[in-house]
């Protein structure tokens, strides 16, 4: 008799059964584009439609995704849709910039994000949660929304590690003031989809000027204050992302208006992608106590032999398949748009082959994509023993792709990995999270993936 316990299903919008109307297909698409998908999306290797008199190509096949991606990158730009919606916040940081500021823009971030640099934040990650779970000690007991204290905390981590703390905060909640700015800013406007000029103004977005202002005000004041120190005391500055980005201002350099994008993209975005994934992380555990159980024995065996923090991200390979597992099931982007420059045919391997014509959209995306009928056994299941090392293997490496793939993948990928184990394992040490009545989240696409009535869960200390 079978008595494994069945694994945990966190909630997910139905695919569709049938065609949506033209006017279901906005209003889905305004209120939560991951819910426009039919059931064709999650099981056909790739689908050829009309959106809104566009030619739309939804790429679910690994192959096809290599090829848009990789093999053929030359051929494909940022679609114009998602520059609509992301370069009003963002302009001409790393997410949307393209051709030659791009590439200026990612040569000078590369160095920061070695490797070495990387391992070298580590005793700074550990110290920062450290620091955070406080809070967690000083009330325990409590209902916190954790959605909330994550954005808080990979906030922290984001200004100790690659601003020395240098961030002009005005001392208000960062928190909230993302939520604004992705809840109007970061949202699809009807104008958007119809693909109208971007001189129109998109009245949702009018409510988030504010925030945005208040952002790149806060970015403004940073890089001012950092230069007077370069100026007059160049000795005390330290060797962080901030002066890197601001030794590149010269000419054949990044432009000082290219400095305040990328300080934008970083500030505003570079670290919600993680904090969203760590509360989904979190959330499926507290709902998954046979996968916590064996998380928490991972982690306490680990830290009982007391290693440096930056050994952590290889040693608890539970931990990081957890994480891993959760961005399969609510990716912090969970759409990759390109749009083809010029017609081609390619070629499928087993002898079919498809036209891509000039101007069509290629979606690829993750939500559909990690949720596939044809590559995930149970895909709507939170199984963290796929990512398991001995079952890697079985994944293609362009099934899975929260951080993206090709010449823009995300350049921090790495910094995220070893800063989410270190928080986890921190976290999971000394504390329970436990489901509350009002534990009821929706994923809702504002840019990232977010629960849509946040994650109040109750923070309980561990008896160990």
């Amino acid at each position: 008799m079978d008595t494994q316990p069945q694994p945990f299903v966190p909630p997910h919008p139905t695919p569709r059964n049938r065609p949506p109307t033209r006017l279901e297909l906005i209003r889905t698409t305004m209120r939560n584009p991951i819910e426009i998908w039919g059931e064709p999306s999650y099981s056909e290797p790739y689908i050829h439609v009309r959106f809104l008199g566009d030619t739309v190509l939804i790429a679910n096949t690994p192959e096809l995704i290599r090829h848009v991606l990789i093999d053929n990158a030359k051929n494909y730009r940022m679609a114009r849709v998602r520059q609509l919606i992301l370069r009003p916040i963002l302009r001409d940081g790393l997410l949307t910039a393209e051709g030659e500021v791009w590439k200026r823009s990612r040569k000078a971030m590369a160095p920061v994000f070695t490797p070495r640099h990387i391992h070298g934040f580590a005793e700074m990650m550990k110290a920062r949660v450290e620091t955070f779970l406080n809070r967690y000690r000083d009330g325990a007991g409590t209902v916190r929304d954790i959605g909330h204290d994550m954005t808080e905390l990979t906030y922290d981590v984001l200004s100790a590690t690659l601003f020395s703390d240098d961030v002009a905060a005005d001392g208000s909640d960062f928190a909230d003031d993302v939520d604004r700015l992705l809840s109007t800013m970061g949202r699809v406007d009807p104008l958007d989809l119809l693909q109208a000029p971007e001189w129109l103004p998109r009245f949702r977005r009018l409510r988030g000027r504010g925030v945005l202002e208040k952002f790149r005000k806060v970015v403004r004041d940073t890089m001012a204050a950092r230069r007077q120190t370069m100026q007059d005391d160049p000795a005390s500055v330290p060797e962080d992302f901030l002066r890197l980005l601001l030794e590149a201002e010269k000419p054949g350099g990044l432009t000082a208006a290219e400095i305040e994008d990328n300080l934008i993209t970083f500030i505003g975005a570079g670290h919600e992608t993680t904090a969203r994934a760590l509360g989904w992380t979190l959330y499926c555990l507290a709902n998954a106590p046979q996968e916590r159980a064996l998380i928490e024995e991972e982690i306490a065996s680990v830290l009982a032999d007391n290693p440096p923090p930056v050994e952590w991200l290889d040693r608890m390979p539970k931990t990081r398949a957890a994480f891993e597992e959760a961005m399969r099931l609510y990716p912090p982007a969970p759409t990759i748009n390109r749009e083809a420059i010029e017609d081609e045919t390619f070629a499928f391997t087993d002898g079919g082959t498809i036209d891509i014509e000039k101007r069509t959209t290629v979606l690829v995306m993750p939500w559909v994509l990690h949720r596939h009928r044809l590559y995930w056994d149970n895909p709507d299941a939170f199984q963290p023993s796929r990512f398991w090392p001995e079952n890697r293997e079985v994944i293609d490496r362009f099934q899975y792709l929260p951080f993206g793939a090709g010449p823009r993948v995300c350049i921090g990928s790495t910094f995220a990995l070893q800063e989410a184990v270190i928080a986890l394992a921190l976290i999971l040490n000394e504390f329970r999270l436990e489901p509350t009545p009002e534990l009821d989240p929706w994923p809702v696409q504002k840019l990232t993936v977010q629960a849509q009535n946040g994650l109040p869960m109750r923070v309980a200390r561990r008896t160990q």
